[in-house]
C-alpha cells in the first residue's frame, strides 16, 4: 500500500511538470529510474487510481439548465462557477488550474505512462498484459473524448477537418507539447483507442471494480458518442452492440425512495463507474448541501407514479428540490459515467429517427415498466408519428439522465439538428441568454494552459 501511495504521488508531480514548457522540465525532471512503472503490477496500480482516473469535467453541468441558483447563492460562488451559469465570455477571472483540463490530461498522462511502459515489456504480450493495454487505451480515449465534447464544436463532418480539436497526447514525455489537431483526427485516435480496446478486453462485465472497462464499456462508449455526433446508424448499432452483451435493467420498485443514497457502486445497470471532477462544490453537490436546485419544470416532467421522482429528488424545507446522489452510489458529485439505461435511450431515439414508432416505443416501454410503481397497472407509453416518437424518446432521455453530465452536449448537438434552443438565466435582475449555435457553446481553454503551451484558444 505505502508503494501504492507513493507511485500515485509520483505520477502527480509529473503531471504539474507535463503542463510546463520544455526549458521548466529539464531544470526540474528528477531521476528517470525513480519514476518509470515497469511491471505489470506498477501499471495496474496507475489505472487503479480512481483518485484522478474515472472522472469527467463539470464545466458542462455548471453551464447546463439542469439546475438554478438564488441570486445571494451566485454572488457567493467561486468566479468559475458564477461565470458559467451565465455562460461569459471571460469564464475563468483569473481561476487557474481548471480539473476540466487538467485532470483529465493527468488521465492521458497515466495511459501513456502505462502504454510506453508496456511497449518495453516482455510482460506486454501475456493475457494480463494485453487486458492492461486495452484498459489504458480505453481510459485515454474517455478522457480525448471529454476533453472533445468540452472544448471543441458539435461534430460537423463537414466541417471537422478544419475544425479545431484537442491535443493529442500520446506519448509520457513531460516535454511533450502538441498543439490543437483538427476535429476530425481528434475523434479518429478515439476511434483507434477504442477498437483497439475493444479486440483486448473481456467481453463480460466485471461483477465489482467497475472503475475497470470492458468490452460492454467499449460499445457503449461508442454509442454515446456517435450519438454526439449524430451518426445516428453507428450509435444504434453499438448501442445493439453493448445491449447484446448486457442490457439488465433495475425495477425501481426495489429502491429506496427515502435513502439519501439510493443506488450502490455495482448496482446492476451500471457498466463503468465514473464521475463529475472533484470542483465547483457549490452548485455541483448531489446533496441537501448544494446551493444548486433543480427547475420546476423538470420536476413537473415526471408523473405522480414515476418512481424517479422520488428516487432522483429530495425536497428541502424551503419546497424546493436538489439531485440526491446518481448510480455511483458514493461520494457528493454526479455519476457521468455508463450505464444501461443510456443504451436503451440511445436505441429508442435511433429508431425515432428512422421513423419507427412501435420500435421505439416498445424500446422506451422496455426501460419506463421498470421506472413506474406497480401499485397500479403500467399503462405504456404510445406515439401516432415519428415526430411524436421522437420526442418521447427525447423527453425521457432528459427525464431518465438528468444530472449525469449529458445534458449540455444534447442541447449541443440537438441545436445543430435545428431544435433552435436558447438557454436564459436572470440573476439580480439581469437576463442572460446563450443562443443555439452561439461560440459560448464551447467551453473556452483554461488560461494558464493557453499561457504554457501556447495553443489557439476558442473564439469566444
Amino acid at each position: 500500500m505505502k508503494k501504492n501511495k507513493q507511485w500515485f504521488y509520483i505520477m502527480a508531480l509529473l503531471l504539474s511538470l507535463y503542463a510546463c514548457k520544455k526549458s521548466d522540465f529539464l531544470d526540474k525532471k528528477p531521476a528517470t529510474n525513480i519514476l518509470t512503472p515497469t511491471t505489470l503490477t506498477d501499471f495496474q496500480n496507475l489505472l487503479n487510481n480512481t483518485n484522478f482516473l474515472n472522472s469527467t469535467g463539470g464545466l458542462a453541468q455548471l453551464s447546463a439548465d439542469e439546475y438554478m441558483v438564488s441570486d445571494a447563492n451566485w454572488l457567493n460562488a467561486t468566479a468559475t462557477e458564477r461565470n458559467a451559469y451565465i455562460w461569459a465570455n471571460d469564464i475563468y477571472a483569473g481561476d487557474v488550474n481548471i480539473q476540466d483540463w487538467n485532470t483529465l490530461y493527468l488521465q492521458v498522462f497515466y495511459s501513456n505512462s502505462v502504454l510506453d511502459g508496456l511497449a518495453k515489456s516482455d510482460s506486454a504480450i501475456t493475457l494480463q498484459g494485453q487486458y492492461i493495454k486495452g484498459w489504458a487505451l480505453f481510459t485515454r480515449a474517455f478522457a480525448f473524448y471529454d476533453l472533445t465534447r468540452t472544448f471543441c464544436k458539435a461534430y460537423d463532418a463537414s466541417t471537422a477537418n478544419s475544425d479545431l480539436g484537442i491535443p493529442l497526447r500520446l506519448k509520457s514525455g513531460v516535454d511533450d507539447i502538441q498543439q490543437r489537431a483538427t476535429l476530425q483526427q481528434t475523434y479518429n485516435q478515439i476511434f483507434s483507442d477504442l477498437i483497439t480496446a475493444a479486440s483486448l478486453l473481456p467481453s463480460t462485465r466485471p461483477s465489482a471494480n467497475l472503475n475497470r472497462p470492458s468490452k460492454i464499456a467499449v460499445y457503449a462508449l461508442l454509442a454515446r458518442i456517435y450519438l454526439d455526433m449524430r451518426n445516428y446508424a453507428q450509435a444504434e448499432n453499438y448501442a445493439d452492440q453493448c445491449l447484446g452483451l448486457y442490457s439488465s435493467l433495475i425495477d425501481y420498485n426495489t429502491i429506496s425512495k427515502t435513502a439519501s443514497s439510493p443506488f450502490t457502486t455495482v448496482n446492476n445497470e451500471l457498466i463503468y463507474n465514473a464521475r463529475q471532477v472533484i470542483a465547483y462544490p457549490n452548485f455541483s453537490l448531489t446533496t441537501s448541501g448544494s446551493k444548486g436546485r433543480i427547475p420546476i419544470n423538470i420536476i413537473n416532467l415526471y408523473a405522480p407514479n414515476d418512481l424517479r421522482l422520488l428516487i432522483f429528488f429530495s425536497k428541502s424545507a424551503d419546497g424546493t428540490y436538489y439531485r440526491k446522489k446518481g448510480y455511483y452510489g458514493l461520494g457528493n458529485y454526479a455519476f457521468t459515467g455508463l450505464a444501461t439505461d443510456e443504451q436503451y435511450l440511445i436505441k429508442a431515439e435511433c429508431l425515432a429517427r428512422k421513423g419507427m414508432v412501435s420500435a421505439t416505443m416498445d424500446k422506451l416501454n422496455q426501460l419506463l415498466i421498470n421506472r413506474y410503481s406497480n401499485t397500479t397497472a403500467y399503462a405504456p407509453l404510445t406515439a401516432s408519428s415519428p415526430a411524436t416518437a421522437l420526442a418521447a424518446a427525447l423527453t425521457e432521455r432528459q427525464k431518465e439522465l438528468v444530472w449525469r453530465g449529458l445534458r449540455w452536449y444534447d442541447l449541443k448537438r440537438l441545436n445543430k439538428e435545428g431544435a433552435n434552443i436558447t438557454l436564459s438565466r436572470i440573476i439580480s435582475g439581469t437576463t442572460y441568454t446563450l443562443p443555439p449555435n452561439d461560440n459560448r457553446w464551447v467551453l473556452p481553454i483554461p488560461t494558464d494552459e493557453i499561457a504554457l503551451s501556447g495553443i489557439q484558444q476558442n473564439p469566444r
